[in-house]
């Protein structure tokens, strides 16, 4: 049984890179501009900052849990750094506050999932509303346009590579080697794969699973760096529908909704490049705008249909089964 069903299992391992191939080839075929290396540029860098919020949310995803008020929590830290800014405080202070306000908010999440036990859709959702509403009163729900020493921050290049790539692969490369190389991330799993037995082994349970709320916190909050380095305004929209993006990339890169199970690089980051991917050949072949929200929503649905069909696989495959000898 499992000899015939482990190659199953292996193939929808590989499946976020059989889909990255053929959504490559499709719009490559559609389009000579989309594989020309300018282009190829351009989605990386209107890739980075989803890809640095959805490294925050994959450590969530590994404990069985859930933030969706990253996105309010890039419009508080955006928010916050334009008054400021526009107060005439220097960058380096701003961009202080904001990695502040992204770490403040995901503790206030960590405190009430772990000390009220509330679970985190919940809070989360409450969150992202309360973030949004505070944001919306601290703007006046007026944009507001920042100096343009962040629009030049967001040229800035290293070693040829955008600022904004370079940070968000760093981000990458160091959420990589935490889950890889150090207890910590070992721990993360163990939790993820069952809070009881970590709980037994003496892990501390409720501090791993509110740091990692304080970390997609921060992670919320540099994405809203990068993202105003490349905008150079804060909007009412600014962040509005993150979360939904950053789930559904971690979750296509093989991150599994039931915890446990993923990987930043190179999971979450193939499943941000295949949702990029997807949005910019859709421009490129000048589809209908009003399909772009349908094509997104299948993606999230085709991860969502992925993480299940794995998880019935790994259950299958690793079910004992008890023989009684008469």
């Amino acid at each position: 049984m499992n000899a015939v069903r482990s190659p199953w299992l292996a193939l929808s391992q590989f499946a976020p890179l059989l889909l990255f191939a053929i959504v490559f080839a499709v719009f490559g075929a559609k389009s000579a501009r989309f594989v020309e290396p300018g282009n190829l540029l351009n989605i990386l860098v209107q890739a980075s900052s989803t890809v640095v919020v959805a490294t925050g949310m994959t450590f969530v995803l590994l404990t069985a849990g859930v933030d969706l008020s990253v996105g309010a929590i890039m419009f508080v830290a955006a928010a916050i750094t334009g008054k400021l800014a526009l107060a005439g405080y220097p960058m380096p202070l701003t961009l202080t506050a904001m990695l502040g306000a992204g770490i403040v908010f995901g503790a206030v999440n960590a405190l009430i999932v772990t000390r009220l036990r509330i679970i985190a859709f919940v809070v989360t959702l409450a969150t992202l509303f309360i973030g949004r509403g505070f944001a919306l009163w601290l703007t006046g729900t007026r944009a507001m346009n920042l100096p343009d020493n962040f629009l030049q921050l967001g040229s800035i290049r290293v070693a040829g590579v955008p600022l904004t790539v370079a940070l968000a692969g760093a981000v990458v490369l160091m959420a990589q080697l935490v889950l890889s190389l150090t207890p910590y991330g070992r721990q993360i799993y163990a939790v993820g794969h069952s809070v009881d037995k970590a709980r037994k082994a003496g892990l501390r349970v409720r501090w791993m699973i509110g740091s990692v709320y304080v970390i997609s916190g921060a992670c919320a909050a540099l994405g809203a760096i990068i993202t105003l380095t490349q905008l150079g305004a804060v909007s009412p929209k600014f962040g509005e529908n993150r979360e939904f993006g950053a789930i559904a990339a971690a979750v296509l890169g093989g991150t599994s909704l039931f915890g446990g199970r993923g990987r930043v690089f190179p999971g979450t980051v193939l499943g941000v490049l295949l949702i990029q991917c997807v949005e910019n050949g859709l421009v490129l072949i000048n589809a209908d705008p009003y399909l772009y929200p349908l094509v997104t929503s299948a993606v999230i649905f085709v991860a969502v249909l992925l993480d299940s069909g794995r998880q019935r696989l790994v259950e299958q495959l690793t079910r004992r089964r008890i023989r009684f000898e008469g």
